[in-house]
């Protein structure tokens, strides 16, 4: 059994704790991390409409790519060592919700973390990256809080109807 923990800057921990519990002794456990590619692509054009193309050995585009990967290895061994099991280390570049449905192709297990408001129960808790893994997934998936979950309590009331006849 495959089982993926995307690892994500602020709820990484929790994904990397339910692997750890949930996910059986023999299974290929992959902490998957997605680099988006907007900022340097943000960057490079920024660069080339404003200063013109005379000096692609500058370009910003190129170091925060370089930054972006280095960060990801630095958090990928930070979740590894948490693990305390082998493990395989994937890096994306793309659109995070699309690169981890492609990754949990042919898994046993997606683990993910809530992203949204924790504050309240619901589906206001999922951004809207991992409300699209949750929709899209092609295997099972491990949704959990980064911290406790909030009480039962922060359920909204239902909407009011009227009697049925």
């Amino acid at each position: 059994m495959t089982v993926i923990a995307w690892i994500v800057e602020g709820t990484w921990p929790a994904c990397v704790d339910a692997a750890r519990i949930y996910a059986p002794a023999d299974a290929d456990i992959t902490l998957l991390y997605v680099t988006a590619p907007e900022v340097p692509a943000a960057a490079r054009g920024a660069y080339a409409g404003l200063l013109g193309r005379a000096r692609p050995d500058r370009d910003p585009g190129t170091r925060l790519e370089h930054l972006a990967s280095a960060s990801a290895r630095q958090l990928l061994a930070a979740a590894a060592t948490r693990l305390g099991r082998p493990c395989t280390r994937s890096e994306r570049a793309g659109r995070a919700e699309r690169e981890v449905v492609a990754a949990a192709e042919g898994a046993g297990l997606l683990i993910l973390a809530r992203d949204g408001d924790r504050t309240h129960l619901g589906p206001r808790s999922l951004g809207q990256a991992s409300r699209f893994i949750v929709d899209h997934a092609p295997c099972p998936v491990l949704l959990v809080w980064p911290e406790p979950a909030p009480s039962v309590a922060t359920i909204p009331p239902p909407p009011p109807h009227p009697p049925h006849r």
